[in-house]
């Protein structure tokens, strides 16, 4: 079965995405394939450059802003008095919704900004509001960006053009990068202030311009942490094929499926997300933020879906090529700190599924990586305290406190949402708690594991969440050790509201309403963990993986073997 699904992704890949088209003498930028049939039509005398124009726009949906800026410059050399295309250029080096740092220089935007207002007198009005709201973004006298004054000027430019969609989603991507990743007080929590407008808005072009790329996008990041997702799942669905050859926008369903619950749905949009990339980055030869930022978040993303289902071989996998993706140049690159938080992912999947020795095999991170260390310490004490090693165990805890309190990872953050260091006092609170549970003593563990969910519920909303993974699934097996089966049935239900139907919870609520005589619930909910466990290759006890059986698990990679989808999509692609 797994061969023939390799296979049809495969041929789907051959059949729907080749990431660039062979250069044409004429033009000195790559023609990109697959990317859908989303226009903007602007003023300009060259169909090659409102072709290029169009690329860009939807690379820059895609968040690839370099591929989008090579597009733009294609665009004015194709026609060196299009205003439009100095805009774009300007508008893809600027920050965004993932980067409060420009992606350019101040003089490169400044000298596409000044083209764009100085050609901007045979531009429509629409274009000329554009233009101009580009001009208050990036002032003259300063190096400051004025995001806010830029949100205000796409306001005014939306009220004198609201039925014109693409002025609609600029306008609607200005607030949300007033804010960004902050639309609701915490997962599911009340919305915040500027979120009913973003949403509002975003519904209006989707209604009236559904294959708006940018518009679906930015509506999944605007609803994902959430409540509602009735229409969140529309675009999604809309999404899996809009843009083909666009993996992240290929990727995005899965922000809503691990969401509703839908594990298995994540792992194909993320599957079908890396065949993408894969081929887009081999033919295309594409370099620095999207390959090492977003390439690598479809096997981060892909590690969490896969393993909500129970397919560890899948999950450990997509976490070795999170890590293995990452170029050691940019580990201390200022815009690139999430690569670090990449190289720990294979640690936090490791340990969720029980793979101790192997753990005890993973290289330690060179010194300066001072968080992944640090992680990599608490692993080996997880590992440690697993093999009934308590003494080894102690001394790794006593390494991670010490990194944890380093002053060089004070302000260090995972895309700029979640501080590493809060990360690490999870860790060290759940290896405590794991010597204490070996130590029976049960009273502190579970006052440890209650702390660590403390701070765990307080990180900042993100996806896949910043810890891998739920600490109410350790409470939870922890409180049945303890045969606090009431509690224990509170903790799982707790869980299941913050991640629907993952196996994990599903089954701690199963012993332990049977534990306590509850026979016709706990049938019920036998059916709903047999549903959601079908993929998978693993048994549980509880919560956590069954110890007797976790050295079953196949494992077919490690950090020098290459994820066989991805190297036969490569060499597919290299050898048409």
């Amino acid at each position: 079965m797994k061969i023939i699904t390799t296979c049809f992704l495969l041929t789907s890949a051959a059949l729907l995405i080749v990431g660039c088209k062979e250069s044409q003498p004429a033009f000195e930028a790559p023609v990109l394939k697959n990317i859908g049939s989303y226009s903007v039509p602007v003023t300009t005398k060259s169909k090659h450059a409102q072709m290029f124009f169009n690329q860009g726009i939807i690379m820059a949906n895609n968040f690839n802003h370099a591929e989008a800026e090579r597009s733009f410059r294609e665009a004015i050399r194709q026609d060196t008095t299009f205003a439009m295309g100095y805009w774009g250029i300007a508008y893809v080096l600027g920050p965004n919704f993932n980067s409060v740092d420009n992606m350019g220089t101040v003089n490169e935007i400044r000298k596409a900004v000044t083209k764009a207002v100085g050609l901007s007198e045979g531009a429509s009005p629409w274009e000329k509001a554009a233009i101009k709201a580009i001009q208050i973004k990036f002032p003259m006298d300063t190096a400051a960006t004025d995001a806010e004054g830029f949100a205000n000027a796409m306001k005014q430019a939306y009220t004198q053009f609201p039925d014109h969609s693409f002025v609609a989603t600029l306008y609607a991507e200005s607030v949300m990068n007033l804010h960004p990743w902050d639309f609701y007080a915490g997962r599911g929590g009340e919305p915040r202030s500027w979120t009913p407008e973003v949403v509002s808005l975003l519904e209006k072009v989707i209604s009236i311009d559904p294959e708006n790329p940018l518009a679906n996008h930015l509506y999944l990041h605007a609803t994902e942490a959430g409540g509602d997702f009735s229409k969140s799942l529309v675009s999604a669905e809309r999404l899996k094929t809009l843009v083909p050859s666009a993996g992240h926008l290929v990727h995005m369903p899965s922000h809503i499926y691990i969401n509703t619950g839908d594990y298995h749905e994540g792992s194909i949009a993320n599957e079908a997300a890396v065949i993408a990339d894969s081929i887009y980055i081999a033919e295309c030869k594409s370099q620095g933020y999207y390959p090492q930022m977003y390439y690598p978040h479809n096997y981060h993303f892909l590690a969490a879906t896969a393993a909500f289902e129970g397919r560890v071989a899948r999950s450990i996998e997509a976490a070795y090529k999170t890590a293995g993706l990452v170029d050691k140049k940019y580990y201390h690159e200022p815009g690139f700190e999430m690569v670090q938080h990449y190289l720990t992912i294979p640690n936090h999947i490791l340990i969720k599924f029980g793979q101790w020795e192997k753990i005890l095999t993973l290289p330690q991170p060179t010194e300066d990586l001072i968080y992944p260390t640090a992680i990599w310490h608490y692993t080996r004490g997880m590992a440690y305290a697993n093999l009934d090693k308590a003494e080894q165990a102690k001394e790794e805890l006593k390494k991670l406190n010490e990194l944890s309190q380093s002053p060089s990872i004070a302000g260090q953050m995972n895309w700029g949402i979640n501080k590493v260091t809060d990360v690490c006092q999870i860790s060290s609170k759940v290896l405590q708690a794991e010597l204490a549970v070996k130590a029976g003593q049960f009273k502190e563990a579970i006052q440890l594991l209650t702390d660590a969910i403390a701070i765990e519920d307080n990180l900042n909303y993100n996806e896949p969440p910043d810890w891998f993974f739920s600490v109410r699934h350790t409470l939870g097996h922890v409180l049945l050790k303890a045969k606090d089966y009431a509690q224990a049935e509170k903790i799982y239900r707790e869980d299941l509201t913050h991640w629907p139907k993952n196996g994990f919870a599903l089954n701690g609520l199963f012993e332990s309403l049977t534990a306590q005589g509850k026979t016709s619930e706990a049938a019920e909910i036998k059916k709903q963990f047999d549903e959601a466990w079908k993929y998978a290759d693993v048994a549980l006890t509880a919560s956590v993986i069954d110890p007797e059986k976790r050295k079953d698990v196949a494992l077919s990679v490690d950090e020098k073997s290459p994820d066989a989808l991805v190297y036969l999509a490569n060499s597919l692609c290299m050898t048409r």
